[in-house]
């Protein structure tokens, strides 16, 4: 986690750029992507230091019923594309997936498989974004804006262990914010509820990691057959 790979902005605890990584012949470029919570509750200087870091798009995977109300403006030349990952009107899919599930990657192959097109719009959202870094969030920052992270990491080389290794941070920081909420952290409850299900968080994400080729699965889902190359271009600097 070096060259401040987590982020200290004056709101955000969970905030993190996906720099450094190994990407298949190179490394995935500091400043492209930052993944974080909700950022509704960045102060002035919060925003400012968002700035600062180069992100001028941010990437809303939340639902119209988790608007937050931001405590400071943002600023002014930052563009916000808002790109629901979750389509609650699709109960066959959630009464199966939601609740606990969806606290965990258990429910990311089936997403994947599910909603193709969907992932592949979200993707082609960083491909497009004005120049700049992105930000992508969700609530928390963690199951949703992990799902994306690992497409686009994994897409581009990011291998398992690293997947892992970044989501795993996503714990620490969300205890914290539990903590800041007054809430107890959901972590263990979150593990148990796996190993009730056979399973562990680094097993899942390496079976999703090692399960499918992103790059073909993204040019079929709909980001076209360019739309691999033009994101490692933007995400990835030669070695």
């Amino acid at each position: 986690m070096s060259r401040r790979r987590v982020l200290d902005l004056d709101g955000l605890l969970n905030a993190r750029d996906l720099g450094g990584l190994p990407a298949g012949g190179g490394r995935t470029r500091w400043g492209a992507v930052v993944r974080a919570e909700h950022p509704a509750g960045l102060t002035e200087a919060g925003w400012e230091g968002l700035w600062q870091h180069g992100v001028r798009t941010i990437i809303d995977l939340t639902s119209p019923d988790e608007d937050e109300t931001d405590r400071a403006p943002r600023p002014a030349d930052l563009t916000t594309v808002r790109i629901p990952l979750d389509d609650m009107s699709d109960t066959g899919f959630w009464d199966r997936w939601g609740g606990a599930f969806s606290c965990t990657p258990l429910y990311y192959e089936p997403f994947l498989d599910r909603y193709p097109r969907l992932v592949a719009e979200v993707v082609g959202a960083v491909v497009h974004a004005e120049p700049g870094g992105v930000l992508v969030h969700c609530g928390g920052g963690r199951e949703r804006t992990g799902l994306v992270t690992l497409v686009l990491l994994a897409s581009l080389g990011v291998d398992a262990q690293d997947i892992a290794e970044d989501y795993a941070i996503s714990h620490l920081r969300r205890a914290e914010l539990c903590a800041a909420a007054g809430l107890g952290d959901d972590t263990p409850k979150i593990r148990n509820f796996l190993a009730e299900h056979g399973a562990t968080e680094r097993g899942l994400l390496d079976e999703v990691v090692n399960g499918r080729d992103f790059a073909e699965y993204l040019r079929r889902s709909g980001l076209g057959d360019d739309g691999p190359a033009a994101l490692r271009e933007r995400l990835v600097a030669p070695a």
